[in-house]
C-alpha cells in the first residue's frame, strides 16, 4: 500500500524509498526528510527576497535584505530590480559594480564578482548542472569567477566552472562555456574569441545607478 510518495505499508512493517523507487534504510529516509524541510524553508526564504527584488524600488533596502541572506556585497555596488537568485550565501560582489534587470545569479557554489564590472539585463550565471552521463541525472556544482572591469552584454548566459578574466567583453547573447581571457571579447553560441580590447589600464568608475531600477 502506498502512502505517500516515498513512504510504503507492507506486511513487513513501513518502508522508505527514494524518489527512484530505491529502498533506503530508517536512518537515510529520516535524513532525506530534514533535507527536503529545509529545502522547503530555503524555497520561503527565496520567495521573500524575490518579493522584495521584484518589487521594491529602493536598493538600500535591497541592499540590505541581501546580505542579510548571506550575500557579500562591496561599496558603491547596486543589484538592479527583477534580480532572483539560488543561494544568496555563495555570491560575493566587489565595489562599483552593477547587476542589470532580471539577471539570475545562481550561488550554490560560489560565484565571485570583481569590482567596476558592468552586467547588463537579463544575464544569467549558473553554477549548478545537471550531470547527462549520470543515471541519476545528479547535479554537479562547480564556482564561478568574474574579473575587475569586465562588461556582460545582455542575455548571456555563463555556465559553471567559467573564469572571466579582467577587462574581458562578452558580447549580447553569449554562451560562455569555457574561460576567458583577460581583455579578450568573446561572442556566438558557444561563445568564441572575436577580438581584443585596445585599452589595457582601466580605471573608471561606473557611477551612480539610476533612482529607481
Amino acid at each position: 500500500m502506498l502512502y505517500a510518495d516515498n513512504i510504503h505499508i507492507t506486511r513487513r512493517g513501513l518502508v522508505f524509498t527514494d524518489k527512484h523507487g530505491r529502498q533506503l534504510a530508517v536512518g537515510a529516509a529520516f535524513k532525506k526528510a530534514f533535507v527536503r524541510f529545509y529545502n522547503w524553508f530555503l524555497d520561503i526564504k527565496l520567495f521573500v527576497i524575490h518579493l522584495v527584488s521584484l518589487h521594491l524600488p529602493i536598493w538600500t533596502v535591497r541592499k540590505f535584505v541581501f546580505v542579510l541572506a548571506g550575500a557579500k556585497i562591496g561599496i558603491g555596488t547596486t543589484i538592479h530590480m527583477g534580480v532572483k537568485f539560488f543561494d544568496l550565501a555563495g555570491v560575493k560582489i566587489g565595489n562599483d559594480t552593477m547587476v542589470g534587470d532580471s539577471c539570475f545569479l545562481d550561488g550554490r557554489d560560489t560565484l565571485t564578482i570583481g569590482d567596476h564590472t558592468d552586467i547588463a539585463s537579463q544575464v544569467l550565471i549558473y553554477n549548478s548542472e545537471h550531470n547527462i552521463s549520470d543515471p541519476d541525472f545528479a547535479a554537479v556544482n562547480d564556482k564561478v569567477t568574474i574579473g575587475d572591469y569586465v562588461f556582460i552584454g545582455p542575455r548571456v548566459i555563463i555556465l559553471p566552472g567559467v573564469t572571466i578574466g579582467n577587462g574581458a567583453i562578452v558580447a549580447a547573447g553569449a554562451v560562455v562555456t569555457k574561460d576567458v581571457e583577460e581583455f579578450t571579447m568573446v561572442g556566438g553560441i558557444p561563445a568564441k574569441v572575436i577580438g581584443q580590447r585596445p585599452l589595457k589600464d582601466l580605471n573608471y568608475k561606473l557611477g551612480r545607478a539610476r533612482l529607481f531600477q
